[in-house]
């Protein structure tokens, strides 16, 4: 007839702030709470009345660590708006500047805010010590990511370069070769990586659970499909808010959102268990070696699916350079024909869909706007999950049940500053 009390404050290595309160009392569960307490931030409303021109620069400040994604959904949303359709070379060069963002981020979350759960450890910094060689292989892949951002974008936060209808300047052809020996280079750091992941021993967990990504037959989707999910299939991306329905809760400043479950997930464990098809060779080796494959059900598993996207995105870089090299590159001149009208941007950020969704007066100013982000999908799935982990683990001590928790929540890599709005 066990107690326990969990009470976690404030929980580290992830992005904003979010609580986890686990009670149980007699050996009966009486309460699992994902507590969001993060200050709302209106970014919407700050979008309105704001000219064109302006919106995807301000809309990129609503992450530093996603804000290629949140600046190529809320340009597709303009473009879509204004009947624009970007050039081969803008579109070739907007997806090398997401490779960017993808290893960046996935980097980040998997050797300095997973790394310490994986390896026994508080934080990144005992690390140091113990585990240096492995941490500087996570430095030398993020920064690869940060390169490729500054390169193409003009820096590698809150990029500059890219605009409504294409790009403000181009990269030289010995910065393209550049970049494309520095993804050659990462190859053998993430063979290592693989390896490593392969020593480890995730927990064993699985929910019942809807996943929700892009989807593209022709590619590896990110930046441009349909909305598929693996429940209900495909849907058109204006058909967005019939799969978000966001509502929300009293514990939460950010908004919850279900479909046909009471929750879905959407991240890299969605995109694969939507898309693994698409993977190119090496990713899709990595995923059967790492024993990834569809439908996986154990969000544990999201930093494998991580490492399998790095992989992706790494031989994608590599093959994107290689058609622009082909290409006579040149300056773009550009016309933005200002009208009426409604458009809707959806990408695949790290965390998974995010949908930016605007209307325009017949100035070209911002009436309406709507944007719906990862995490704030996520997070009704990550209380249902860990109401099932408590009950599947109760036998666990106080200790080791509350790591358990906190693993779970950041498998998910949640922003949770952008869930709140």
């Amino acid at each position: 007839m066990r107690k326990i009390d969990i009470n976690v404050r404030q929980l580290t290595r992830v992005e904003g702030h979010g609580n986890i309160i686990v009670r149980v009392s007699n050996g009966r569960i009486e309460e699992v709470k994902w507590e969001i307490t993060e200050s709302p931030r209106f970014f919407e409303v700050m979008l309105r009345g704001r000219p064109w021109h302006d919106v995807h620069v301000l809309a990129s400040r609503i992450c530093g660590i996603c804000s290629v994604s949140h600046q190529l959904a809320s340009l597709q949303a303009t473009e879509a708006a204004f009947g624009i359709q970007p050039s081969e070379q803008s579109t070739l060069l907007r997806r090398l500047l997401y490779v960017g963002e993808i290893i960046e981020s996935h980097m980040l979350h998997i050797y300095l805010l997973a790394l310490p759960d994986l390896l026994h450890a508080g934080s990144v910094f005992p690390l140091l010590h113990s585990s240096k060689d492995i941490v500087l292989r996570g430095l030398r892949l993020k920064k690869l990511g940060n390169e490729i951002m500054e390169i193409i974008g003009g820096r590698s936060i809150h990029p500059q370069a890219i605009v409504v209808g294409g790009f403000a300047r181009v990269p030289r052809h010995q910065d393209l070769l550049y970049l494309q020996g520095r993804l050659k280079e990462a190859l053998p750091d993430l063979e290592a990586t693989v390896e490593f992941f392969r020593g480890l021993e995730l927990p064993e967990f699985s929910r019942q659970t809807e996943y929700i990504a892009l989807k593209n037959p022709e590619e590896y989707a990110f930046v441009r499909g349909s909305i598929s999910s693996t429940d209900t299939g495909i849907a058109a991306l204006d058909q967005y808010l019939d799969i978000t329905n966001e509502y929300c809760v009293p514990h939460s400043t950010a908004k919850f959102t279900r479909h046909v479950l009471e929750s879905y997930a959407v991240g890299a464990l969605a995109r694969i268990n939507n898309n693994y098809e698409q993977l190119n060779t090496l990713a899709k080796k990595a995923a059967n070696e790492l024993g990834l494959e569809p439908i996986c059900c154990n969000p544990f598993m999201n930093n494998v699916a991580q490492v399998v996207e790095t992989i992706h995105e790494v031989e994608e870089g590599i093959d994107l350079i290689n058609r622009l090299l082909r290409m006579v590159m040149q300056e773009e001149d550009i016309v933005v024909p200002v009208k009426a009208g409604q458009g809707v941007g959806v990408v695949e950020a790290p965390r998974g869909l995010l949908i930016h969704d605007y209307t325009y007066d017949n100035k070209g100013h911002i009436v309406r706007a709507n944007c719906v982000t990862p995490s704030n999908q996520n997070h009704g799935n990550i209380q249902h999950n860990l109401e099932a982990l408590v009950h599947q683990h109760l036998d666990k001590s106080e200790n080791e049940l509350r790591l358990l928790c906190e693993m779970l929540v950041r498998a998910y890599d949640p922003c949770i500053s952008c869930s709140t709005h």
